[in-house]
């Protein structure tokens, strides 16, 4: 795709590279960019930032209203290119721009001062986790009233407007009070730049009563950003690679593993190229999923330490060199700190930052230079790959149901394997969605989105809206759990009417599945919903939208071909019934190493 100076990708290619800003353009505006004069009524603030939104390749915003935004509201509605999509709540529609940026590299939200803003700071939270860059706008009090002593509405009773800005500081990378027009063109584009650069969220806190007011600085079309493009230190570059071929070159079995941080550095091309020129066997950590193709003839499947795909684990954590690419080590990727790796055999590689074992680290390396300039030096072997052929085996289908047989959880993720497409998208809610989703072989082009660093759950409610609103090429297919889905169920409305033809798995199993599996407790048991009937009643006859509950393989395999053919322009939910005793085995073997890890003993004093 040819980008031009500032313009953000919007497609999703396969390799996962979205969202890229185009620093391999010149990094300045020539001099006969025209200036464009744009029309008193246009020339506002709110229409400015609305304006810079568009053209880093937002379409849509996803917002609740409140006295403080409403103006602000109006310019973003005003603004041709951009929709606003009204939520039900505030912490949906971070959900949801957490969604669409994954989708479409950047998301934008809209809320009000501090009742709404306290309400989508957990999506915040989880989408600096998952290095999103969110543009998350709130309407603030009105200029006159900062510096004074007034106590306003939606605040705790104290005269300090600081206290949203206090908590937005810890989960985002830049914070913006736009309480005056000086420097409010200046204070947006810092802030929404910083997004950019940093792959974070950001504040953005716009006076109410500023708005709609003109100012001279909004009176043009403005400049499109440009970022100038991040360069490895060459000296670095060339030691870091030089020590790693040294190292990896040395081993007899060698293997690479895809890591999550391989988006953010915009390097799954490289990845890929390295994997092509030397032969490894080639795994991907859990919360890389989708950004490795699957096709390829080195992968060998998910490194997940004790439940990881067949096979997988013992490859690598058998080989005498490993290479991670952006890897995220907590307690969930770890499974409890069990992971069966040595620092002495690892070659870690993070977006600008190379570690070689026990050896030196190199900063100032960026991935996506470093590793095709390793895969012009390295030796080609595929002892490793070649281990894994010979001992592999592959799984069987699960067991044959007999007529009208209670469904079982393994025979629905055959019927959604057999689905997929490269036309098609998984967001896996966090739950036992998490163990059967990984166990998917993603065809070419397939999307896979799930939230394992933050693991929220109720994410996956909002975020199908917001992938599914940026993807529109793409049918989404949602699995999320009963317990999960009463968090926020709401957004199913803005679905509808967003006219989104999703296909949504609710998987009824009466509790909080993977909660049970870690700690049981009464605590765990939900209230049983009827699910169908809550969708039905959202529908209320507006929209399009499908519903049946399944009971056994029978019905799930005439309720997919409904969904796909008869209503495939429609919202499409599935309830699924099965044992609450029916979950993957993963789940039970990850559940009793993160409950070990959970209940260590306090280290003596």
């Amino acid at each position: 795709m040819d980008f031009k100076v500032g313009s953000l990708n919007t497609d999703k290619p396969a390799n996962g590279d979205v969202g890229c800003l185009a620093t391999n353009h010149v990094s300045s505006i020539k001099s006969t960019t025209p200036i464009t004069p744009i029309s008193s009524a246009a020339a506002t603030l709110g229409r400015y930032l609305a304006r810079r939104l568009v053209q880093i390749g937002v379409s849509d915003v996803f917002a609740v209203p409140g006295d403080f935004n409403l103006t602000l509201l109006d310019d973003l509605i005003a603004e041709p290119g951009l929709e606003l999509i009204g939520c039900c709540n505030e912490l949906n529609a971070g959900y949801a721009a957490d969604g669409y940026a994954r989708s479409r590299g950047v998301g934008a939200c809209a809320v009000t001062f501090t009742v709404g803003g306290l309400s989508i700071l957990n999506a915040i939270a989880g989408a600096y986790s998952e290095n999103l860059p969110i543009i998350c706008i709130v309407g603030g009090p009105n200029s006159n009233d900062y510096g004074t002593n007034r106590i306003l509405h939606h605040t705790i009773g104290l005269p300090d407007f600081s206290q949203e800005l206090r908590c937005f500081q810890t989960v985002t990378c830049h914070q913006a009070i736009v309480n005056s027009m000086e420097d409010a063109h200046e204070k947006i584009d810092t802030a929404i730049l910083t997004a950019l650069k940093e792959s974070k969220p950001v504040y953005i806190s716009i006076s109410c009563n500023l708005s709609a007011i003109p100012h001279p600085t909004f009176s043009h079309e403005p400049v499109p950003f440009c970022l100038e493009p991040k360069l490895s230190n060459s000296m670095g570059l060339e030691a870091a690679v030089d020590a790693a071929a040294e190292f990896l070159n040395k081993a007899a079995k060698p293997v690479m593993v895809a890591g999550p941080k391989l988006k953010v550095a915009k390097a799954c091309n490289a990845f890929l190229e390295l994997a092509d020129a030397c032969g490894y066997a080639v795994a991907a950590m859990p919360s890389a999923k989708g950004l490795m193709k699957e096709s390829h003839p080195q992968f060998i499947g998910t490194y997940w330490g004790a439940v990881s795909t067949a096979f997988c684990a013992e490859i690598v954590e058998s080989a005498d060199a490993y290479i991670f690419a952006g890897p995220i080590f907590n307690d969930y990727s770890s499974v409890g700190y069990s992971l069966l790796l040595k620092k002495e055999k690892a070659i870690i590689v993070q977006p600008d930052r190379v570690f070689i074992a026990n050896g030196p680290a190199f900063g100032c390396v960026l991935m996506k230079e470093f590793l095709p300039a390793l895969a012009k030096k390295l030796k080609r072997n595929t002892s490793a790959y070649e281990n894994h052929r010979r001992i592999y085996v592959p799984q069987g289908l699960p067991l044959q149901g007999y007529p009208k047989e209670p469904l079982r959880i393994n025979r629905l993720f055959k019927h959604i394997q057999e689905m997929l497409s490269g036309d098609s998208a998984i967001i896996a809610e966090t739950g036992d969605s998490w163990f059967n989703c990984q166990k998917l072989k993603l065809p070419e082009g397939c999307g896979y989105e799930f939230q394992m660093q933050y693991g929220s759950i109720g994410w996956s409610v909002g975020a199908t809206l917001g992938y599914a609103q940026a993807a529109k090429n793409k049918r989404v297919i949602a699995c999320i759990g009963d317990g999960s889905f009463q968090v926020t169920a709401q957004d199913i409305s803005t679905m509808l009417r967003c006219e989104q033809n999703t296909i949504i798995f609710l998987i009824n199993n009466g509790g909080y599945t993977i909660e049970v599996e870690i700690h049981d407790g009464p605590y765990n048991v939900i209230k049983n919903w009827n699910y169908t009937g809550l969708v039905d009643a959202i529908h209320n006859g507006d929209g399009k939208c499908w519903t049946t509950k399944v009971q056994c393989e029978e019905e799930l395999v005439e309720a997919i071909e409904i969904s796909t053919e008869v209503k495939k322009d429609c919202l499409c939910f599935i309830e699924i019934i099965v044992h609450k005793d029916d979950t993957s085995k993963e789940l039970l073997e990850w559940g009793s190493r993160v409950c070990s890890a959970n209940s260590r003993p306090p280290n003596p004093q």
